[in-house]
């Protein structure tokens, strides 16, 4: 899944970046209101942190701006903490609202929750055959036995999980497991389905040629 991070406060938005990272998240982020508003039209997030105080363009913009083309899942992150304020983010289309400081273990909490909802998955509980994912621990079973994935393959799996009997194609699959600095082979995607079939079972996912992927079991 990819994140992008809109905060001005590079210690925070570093330190925000970091905790992601470690659980998996592909992270973008971007210092100003202008550029994040770009980011965010240009680019197919899986969701956005957003702060409200920014410079060149202020958060409320930019979420006015962003929701006349897209719907991805906004979270503001704010230090304003004023009911008007949260009231106000939400009704101008924000999707959830948290206060600084806070807790990193509820905001990857949140994060999840709003992920999972986009997807119209109430649980964090996904489910295809024998296969098992619990998207909160991040962990996999097949059959009632536990099964080890690397992070990418973990990434690869939930996303196609979580759009399960969709058909996701490569290029939408590399844009969501990828951050902009990441530079990759061409070859790696096939890498990543091979090995996911070799230890979810040759079925797992369905390779559609030239189109791309599909778990529908």
């Amino acid at each position: 899944m990819r994140i992008l991070i809109i905060e001005d406060e590079t210690d925070l938005a570093r330190a925000v970046r970091k905790a992601l990272e470690e659980d998996g998240f592909a992270v973008d982020v971007a210092h100003d209101g202008e550029s994040g508003l770009y980011q965010a039209q240009t680019c197919d997030y899986d969701a956005i942190l957003l702060d409200l105080m920014l410079p060149r363009r202020n958060g409320w913009t930019v979420l006015d701006q962003l929701r006349k083309t897209k719907d991805t899942p906004v979270l503001i992150l704010t230090a304003r903490d004023g009911v008007d304020d949260r009231v106000r983010g939400l009704d101008d289309g924000a999707d959830d609202y948290l206060v600084k400081p806070f807790n990193l273990d509820e905001l990857r909490a949140r994060i999840r929750s709003l992920i999972r909802r986009s997807a119209g998955k109430a649980s964090s509980i996904l489910r295809a055959g024998d296969v098992e994912f619990d998207t909160a621990s991040r962990t996999v079973r097949k059959a009632g036995k536990a099964v080890t994935l690397s992070p990418k393959e973990y990434s690869v799996a939930e996303f196609l999980m979580m759009h399960r009997g969709e058909l996701v194609t490569r290029t939408k699959l590399f844009e969501h497991v990828y951050d902009e600095s990441e530079d990759t082979l061409s070859n790696v995607m096939d890498v990543y389905i091979s090995n996911l079939r070799r230890k979810l079972g040759k079925d797992f996912i369905t390779t559609r040629r030239g189109e791309g992927y599909l778990i529908h079991v």
